[in-house]
């Protein structure tokens, strides 16, 4: 397809959870509500047609073991492409993806630099693993290599405890992420447990990923600072195996992981009737599969969210958070058009018709 070729995207153009148009037009890669020049001769798309998908917790160049080649990163992003995700917020990757940048065909990355963990409390050869003394150094360092974000390792299992505890004194969070606002990046953690939680809200925290450890005291705290989480429910769901591989070593450990595990959809609807912003994250890479977005969907709507809101919170609403336009008028042209409409249920999003990334069809 030539990129000069106009698309027209027919049928219901969900420009926003309550705004639907009858039509748009893809001129030179762009989105245009109003019909151009030569329209009868571009391509037609029918169907209902949603903003490009969001996964806001992702990790493109990584797999188990830690960085990947550029070929592997790019499957992974293709698969994510093909999956109807558009947009992706790296959460932390040691992996230097640059290069995707260039690529019209590739999703678009935010990226959070790399996780900045405690000595030997995170997955091996992730993270820059420091002591508090850095913090603040390698939170600058990251905050100045990303796209606007900063990723810190909360809490991890501590072996001498024997259980998950927070890596990082208050004090050090608190200079940490005055720097990373300074620097005008926002700062995200992650966060299974609950002894964390509070003292990262107090020191301005922006968001905190899985936020599994959310309880009655703290999801007050999220509310009235507007912290957001990215629940990763896919991800919080291989919980009972961890647990199970770590029962003989780690007994308080796994017995804490399965709690996390048994009340995680409590945990989430709780959080949302809160007012708690709750974003659409699949924690992809690693050891989870990537294109799991519409999982993730559906997992919200399990927790209790109502379907247009989990909606949004992979197009629209993570748009607008993340600062990157939807369907408005002279937007990028990133869509995804399916056969029903998903508001009425998310399952549609597992079955995208056609995927349309910076004006072109690319699926």
């Amino acid at each position: 397809m030539s990129d000069h070729t106009v698309v027209h995207v027919k049928g219901r153009v969900l420009a926003g959870p309550a705004d639907v148009r009858d039509e748009l037009w893809v001129v030179g890669g762009r989105i245009t509500y109003r019909r151009p020049p030569g329209a009868a001769d571009g391509i037609t798309v029918r169907g209902w047609a949603l903003p490009g998908l969001v996964d806001a917790h992702c990790h493109v160049g990584l797999d188990a073991h830690g960085a990947v080649d550029d070929a592997t990163s790019e499957r992974q992003a293709l698969t994510d492409r093909d999956a109807g995700t558009l947009l992706i917020r790296d959460a932390g990757s040691a992996a230097d993806t640059r290069w995707i940048d260039d690529r019209e065909d590739l999703p678009k990355i935010i990226r959070a630099g790399r996780h900045i963990a405690r000595t030997r409390r995170y997955i091996r050869d992730y993270a820059h693993e420091i002591e508090p003394d850095d913090l603040v150094a390698y939170v600058a360092r990251e905050a100045r290599r990303g796209d606007g974000w900063v990723k810190l390792v909360g809490d991890w299992i501590d072996r001498e405890a024997g259980d998950l505890t927070a890596c990082w004194p208050r004090g050090a969070v608190e200079a940490a992420i005055a720097e990373a606002h300074r620097l005008g990046a926002r700062v995200t953690a992650h966060c299974f447990a609950e002894d964390s939680l509070r003292d990262l809200v107090e020191a301005g925290i922006d968001c905190v990923e899985h936020a599994t450890g959310l309880t009655d005291e703290t999801i007050p705290l999220f509310a009235e600072r507007g912290v957001a989480i990215v629940p990763t429910l896919v991800n919080i769901a291989t919980f009972p195996a961890l647990a199970d591989g770590g029962e003989a070593k780690f007994p308080r450990w796994s017995a804490h992981m399965r709690r996390l595990h048994e009340r995680r959809y409590d945990t989430v609807g709780a959080a949302h009737d809160a007012g708690i912003p709750v974003f659409v994250g699949t924690d992809a890479g690693g050891s989870l599969a990537h294109g799991l977005v519409a999982a993730e969907v559906a997992e919200l709507v399990k927790s209790g969210i109502p379907p247009v809101e989990a909606l949004s919170a992979a197009t629209w609403g993570a748009r607008a958070w993340l600062g990157r336009p939807a369907l408005e008028e002279g937007a990028p042209a990133d869509l995804v058009v399916y056969d029903t409409d998903p508001r009425a249920d998310v399952r549609a999003l597992a079955a995208p018709r056609r995927i349309v990334l910076n004006g072109r069809i690319v699926g």
